[in-house]
């Protein structure tokens, strides 16, 4: 197990290896409903058991072979691009830096401008943490023929995370905003995702628009796109009263 962080078991370097070497990590966010306890820095860098939750983040996909990572900035961003540089445990770092708002469809429209390669991405939200087995979810994405994967689970909850309408072959046939019932299948903000099927997108000027409710939804009309139920653990810090027991969540070991 890697000494900086515990949530990622220890397997032979063989067992971990993967395909999947470059993520992109959305960082943009205002945070505005964490603001009352953490105001000071954007969402992602608040403080989690004395280092910023991205750092626990970005330690999880390392250790699963993440070897590059594109952080799209923009609110606060400089303090992130501060912390961490241009190297991180060996990884390297881009920074897609939003000169305007241009919400999570169109940062990562941005940051998809900064992916090298043809090869499969990582697309992650910078505020959540979901506990994937990515080799897992890179075999499946291959097999499936997939364009974008779609890591799933089942919320506590309702109404807080966007539900999925889901074919028997495991394709998603449509998104549902804000409307996963407790126990159902639900969005984990952890995608892989082809590069083509954004590169027309990519290459205009960027607009601003939601990951969720915009870009993903008009990507089911031409590629195909797949939800694959995970069953780590999921944490969103988004909201104090789940950001109170991320210290708690990361201290865990995983029990995979």
């Amino acid at each position: 197990m890697s000494a900086a962080d515990p949530l990622v078991t220890q397997r032979p370097a063989a067992d971990r290896a993967s395909t999947i070497d470059q993520a992109v990590i959305l960082a943009g966010g205002l945070g505005t409903r964490l603001r009352s306890v953490v105001s000071d820095v954007p969402k992602p860098m608040a403080p989690v058991a004395g280092r910023p939750f991205l750092e626990h983040q970005m330690d999880f996909w390392a250790d699963q072979g993440i070897r590059r990572f594109v952080l799209s900035v923009a609110y606060l961003g400089e303090s992130i691009v501060a912390h961490f540089g241009k190297r991180y445990r060996g990884c390297d770092i881009e920074y897609a830096v939003e000169e305007t708002p241009l919400g999570t469809g169109g940062g990562v429209l941005l940051s998809a401008q900064k992916v090298v390669g043809e090869g499969p991405f990582l697309l992650l939200n910078g505020d959540t943490f979901f506990q994937v087995e990515l080799s897992r979810l890179a075999t499946y994405h291959e097999r499936a023929g997939s364009d974008w994967t779609v890591a799933l689970f089942r919320p506590d909850e309702a109404g807080r995370y966007g539900g999925v309408e889901l074919a028997p072959d495991g394709r998603i046939l449509s998104f549902l905003d804000k409307s996963a019932a407790a126990g159902k299948l639900a969005n984990g903000g952890v995608y892989l995702v082809n590069p083509r099927v954004l590169a027309g997108m990519a290459s205009r000027p960027p607009r601003k628009c939601s990951l969720e409710t915009d870009l993903m939804p008009a990507l089911l009309a031409g590629a195909r796109v797949h939800g694959l139920e995970c069953p780590g653990r999921f944490l969103d810090i988004g909201v104090p009263e789940d950001y109170a027991r991320a210290a708690e969540f990361v201290s865990a070991r995983s029990s995979t």
